[in-house]
């Protein structure tokens, strides 16, 4: 190892509010989940402009801190590799991480991805050494830990000491389940969040698969290990011969013994396939195609992304009703839920299959998954942990801010609502609410600098307060979409009883809580840092629905109305990148005249990560001021050159809804729809 890269500065960030980010893990030659994750993330964060090194092992993890081989045959990667990656660290040599750690002082966050115990050390002598553990003096970077297994699921005695000590000397610890949030904080997490594990999907485009006669093909992939329970499976087939199974990958430890055993079942002859061995990326897609059902018999897991690989190739899924497969599948629609270790049960589902009118309703009943809006969400809360908790909640962390003198006039024609509608939230001190309500007049016309100094109070309002209606990401059922479109009134009528349940103030419009709804949990799943301080700006105008519930959870948005030749966020004159959220929906929404020009002003408006999110109608060609789905796609792509990914997919379902609304026209000079785009700067 060389220590050039070391002594190289870390180059500037590319915006105000981008980050120097150093992720720590294993990417390729490594093979396997973590690996492909840990690279991915590094894609991800740097195409949400960022600056990011990945450092790396110049070394395999050595063979007393592994079970299996980790090594990704012929050289292939099973992801694009990270171009700025750093093989820098050395299980053998201490020192690299030493010297690592120190170089990496200049960074904003270090993030250092956990998957095994026996790693623990190294990863906190890394940090040590870059400062950045709680208590460290001066300015130090943020860190985060990404368990991907807080333990094994084979773990041994001393492995909870060892990840104990780590996660207890970090800032933050991300996992991937609420079981892996109780057991961190059992181990003496300081901080913890949970945010689902985003897709990366190896195998590259879906072969299409025709129905074929015979018995029902279920596939096994990845690494056999006892907790997956393919031992369960194969019992159950013993009763159900319908029923062919292949199982694709490599047999770890006793499973060997213990698969070989049942396979040479008289009741199984015949139908059991063993491919054992790596499975490369490329190989993926023509395995997928060539089988019905993916079985996923699991007693345990911890976090899988196998659902998903399914559905994306369209194929239905057969899995045990455990986190997180219990959310990933929705029983009956686009896949069978058994319990877990229950061998009758899997029988009585395999019996199901064998029947193809099941087994085709099941494959319709699949959709492509999103593959976007988890991991937008996923870099909002690496985000949100980036930022040093003592800068939100200690005054001296801040510059001095001044109160408005009480001889400030309070200009109330400004298009902000001080009174009523923008009343203060019971949870905000009067005095610290009178300020903020006083600086949002101010600078309702002008805010220059505003968006620093509203982040600033509202920090401080937030930091201090108790939420009136304590709403996180997983209260949400997973039907509110951040990109969605409203062809029903059902569907409408829906999502303002969904509010009611949720303890949000109370509509009477329901397409405006259909529209509201999906920007509130956009703005909660990707944007929101626990503590209900980001930047928003509500351009639906006074009194506006998704200000009523922004407020009823704890968020402080502004509120704006322009009229005359201001159509956009132009007219608060803020400064680039200062804002989180920009906000132009229902009933005062954009439509197909200006939909551009509001996309190209928020374009520097917006932080990197921060959200557009509109509502454009959609009709036919007559219907003044409306889109097509062609157009759509056209906005999606006009926001896609000025820097914005869309957070969803219209692909699918949403795409199918469009049409059908097309379908259910009256009238051929009217919209016959709404369609709500979150769309995510880069």
């Amino acid at each position: 190892m060389t220590d050039s890269w070391l002594a190289e500065p870390a180059p500037a960030p590319p915006g105000p509010a981008a980050l120097r980010i150093a992720v720590i893990g294993p990417t390729h030659p490594h093979k396997g989940g973590v690996a492909a994750h840990t690279t991915m993330l590094a894609h991800h964060l740097a195409d949400a402009g960022h600056h990011v090194t990945l450092v790396s092992w110049a070394h395999l993890y050595p063979s007393r801190l592994r079970r299996a081989d980790v090594v990704a045959p012929a050289g292939v990667p099973e992801v694009p590799p990270f171009p700025r990656t750093v093989r820098a660290l050395s299980w053998a040599r201490p020192g690299t991480w030493l010297g690592a750690g120190r170089r990496l002082r200049a960074f904003d966050t270090i993030v250092v991805v956990h998957s095994i115990p026996s790693a623990a050390p190294a990863l906190l002598a890394l940090l040590r050494a870059a400062g950045a553990t709680p208590g460290s003096a001066g300015p130090r970077p943020q860190s985060i830990v990404v368990c991907h297994a807080v333990l094994p699921l084979e773990h041994h005695a001393g492995d909870a000491r060892l990840v104990g000590a780590l996660l207890s000397h970090v800032d933050a610890t991300l996992v991937h389940s609420a079981d892996q949030a109780r057991l961190a904080n059992d181990l003496g997490a300081r901080r913890v969040w949970v945010a689902d594990l985003p897709p990366h999907v190896p195998g590259g485009d879906p072969i299409s698969r025709e129905a074929r006669p015979g018995p029902v093909r279920l596939l096994a992939l990845g690494l056999v290990r006892d907790h997956k329970g393919f031992d369960v499976l194969l019992g159950a087939m013993r009763d159900v011969p319908g029923v062919t199974l292949t199982i694709a990958g490599e047999l770890w430890g006793d499973t060997r013994a213990t698969i070989g055993r049942l396979v040479v079942d008289p009741r199984l002859a015949g139908r059991i396939e063993i491919r054992e061995g790596y499975v490369p990326a490329d190989a993926l897609a023509a395995l997928l195609a060539d089988h019905d059902v993916l079985a996923l018999p699991y007693r345990s897991s911890t976090a899988s992304q196998n659902v998903v690989l399914a559905h994306a190739h369209g194929l239905p899924v057969l899995a045990t009703d455990v986190p997180p497969f219990s959310d990933q599948v929705e029983d009956g629609v686009n896949g069978l839920l058994v319990p877990p270790d229950d061998e009758a049960a899997l029988a009585a589902a395999l019996r199901r299959l064998t029947d193809p009118e099941v087994r085709r309703t099941l494959a319709e009943g699949v959709h492509t998954p999103d593959l976007s809006g988890s991991w937008a969400s996923y870099l909002g809360t690496i985000e949100a942990l980036s930022v040093d908790e003592s800068a939100l909640t200690d005054p001296d962390a801040h510059e001095p801010y001044a109160a408005p003198s009480q001889d400030e006039a309070l200009d109330t024609d400004d298009g902000l609502d001080l009174d009523g509608a923008y009343a203060a939230p019971s949870h905000v001190d009067g005095p610290v609410w009178s300020i903020l309500r006083r600086e949002a007049a101010r600078h309702a016309g002008s805010l220059r600098g505003g968006a620093a100094r509203l982040r600033h109070v509202a920090s401080r309002a937030v930091s201090s307060r108790r939420p009136v209606l304590d709403l996180r990401p997983e209260d949400l059922p997973h039907w509110v979409l951040a990109t969605d479109v409203l062809g029903d009134p059902d569907e409408a009528d829906d999502a303002r009883r969904l509010a009611r349940l949720l303890g949000l103030p109370r509509s009477l419009d329901s397409v405006s809580a259909w529209a509201a709804l999906g920007a509130l949990a956009a703005i909660v799943r990707v944007r929101d840092d626990g503590r209900r301080s980001a930047v928003i700006v509500d351009e639906t105008g006074t009194r506006s629905l998704l200000s009523r519930w922004a407020r009823a959870v704890g968020f402080a948005p502004v509120e704006i109305e322009f009229t005359g030749a201001h159509p956009s966020v132009a007219a608060l004159d803020v400064d680039a990148g200062s804002l989180d959220v920009i906000v132009r929906i229902h009933p005062r929404g954009c439509d197909g005249t200006d939909v551009d020009q509001v996309i190209e002003q928020a374009a520097w408006a917006l932080r990197p990560g921060g959200l557009l999110i509109v509502t454009v109608p959609i009709g036919p060609p007559g219907a003044h001021g409306a889109v097509g789905p062609a157009d759509v796609r056209a906005v999606i792509a006009r926001g896609h050159d000025l820097g914005f990914v869309l957070v969803g997919e219209l692909d699918g379902d949403v795409t199918a809804r469009m049409r059908d609304a097309a379908v259910r026209a009256r009238a051929d000079d009217a919209a016959y729809g709404l369609v709500r785009l979150t769309l995510r700067k880069r």
